[in-house]
């Protein structure tokens, strides 16, 4: 199976070309040519198993030759992850997230037209498009409201995705990821942030930790887990459809704080920065995952401790 991986040099995707590796697939891995090289944690040999290629998600010409290629899977992953970074300028993040995705499918469907290619695509979207609402797990039949730049895009790439499907057929499977972390991930993310500080914090003996609102709850995942659901959706899951990966249980910011204060034998005392406080933060945003356990027999195997604990001792060593 020849799967390709757009934004492959990302966090999540390194993790998904070594799976796919791991798994015998022959793996194509899109980056932008831009960028200066970044360490992706992949080893020589991995990197070598990979064939790279050039993609700037923002020109159709570059999306062109590198995505009408006769590929039997794409999962698409390229896009401005960061709340932060899409607040900054809405407008780019829609350009990348949104319309980017909408010439990545017009360029497979119009392959898939010319009897070129037929592969499954899975777009990569963010439990954030349901936006705020009741103190439950949400489900895929709700409708999304999204309170960010950064989810309005991806709601819109899932909408130009889920376009090219009805029109053409395109095999799209869109996977509403909730939140998710491990080794190797930006400390402008809030649990390796939360590892960066304390790791500090017990180095020079001082407890105090500055942190942003920790009342959120939020329904947290290990990347390995997230990317497991991935692989199996490329199997077993139903073009056309919308799939939560999410566990159903959600921990407020504090307690997962606390908890890796803990596990570093550190005393930890939060003081709020208001540099650090996000007005869009969405209060709880938790997902009911059984649509993804019921097509594919997925389940989260990391414990939450596994899981803080892999992203703690990354930054140890």
């Amino acid at each position: 199976m020849k799967v390709l991986v757009t934004g492959a040099d990302g966090f999540v995707g390194r993790w998904l070309i070594r799976r796919l590796l791991d798994d015998g697939r022959e793996v194509y891995g899109a980056v932008r040519p831009s960028e200066p090289q970044r360490e992706d944690g992949l080893t020589p040999e991995e990197r070598a198993c990979v064939r790279w290629l050039p993609l700037e998600i923002t020109d159709s010409e570059s999306v062109r030759q590198c995505v009408d290629l006769p590929y039997d899977a794409v999962v698409h992953l390229a896009a401005i992850s960061s709340g932060t970074v899409s607040l900054r300028d809405p407008g780019v993040a829609w350009d990348i997230n949104a319309g980017g995705t909408a010439r990545l499918v017009h360029v497979l469907a119009e392959a898939r037209r010319r009897d070129q290619a037929d592969p499954v695509v899975l777009v990569v979207s963010t439990g954030e498009v349901y936006g705020r609402g009741q103190s439950v797990p949400r489900r895929e039949t709700e409708t999304p409201a999204p309170c960010s730049p950064y989810a309005a895009s991806k709601l819109g790439a899932e909408v130009a995705a889920l376009e090219a499907w009805r029109r053409s057929g395109l095999r799209v499977i869109v996977a509403r990821s909730f939140a998710h972390t491990g080794p190797g991930q930006e400390a402008g993310f809030v649990i390796p942030a939360f590892a960066q500080r304390l790791l500090f914090a017990k180095k020079i003996g001082a407890p105090v930790v500055k942190v942003g609102n920790l009342e959120p709850v939020r329904d947290l995942l290990h990347v390995q887990d997230v990317v497991d659901a991935y692989v199996r959706l490329l199997r077993q899951g139903e073009a056309g459809e919308v799939y939560n990966i999410a566990s159903g249980h959600g921990t407020r910011l504090e307690d997962v704080l606390f908890r890796m204060a803990e596990l570093l034998g550190v005393r930890a005392i939060p003081e709020a920065d208001p540099e650090l406080m996000r007005p869009a933060d969405i209060p709880h945003l938790v997902g009911d995952g059984e649509k993804l356990r019921a097509t594919t027999g997925w389940s989260p195997r990391r414990s939450l401790d596994d899981t803080l604990r892999d992203v703690l001792n990354a930054q140890t060593n």
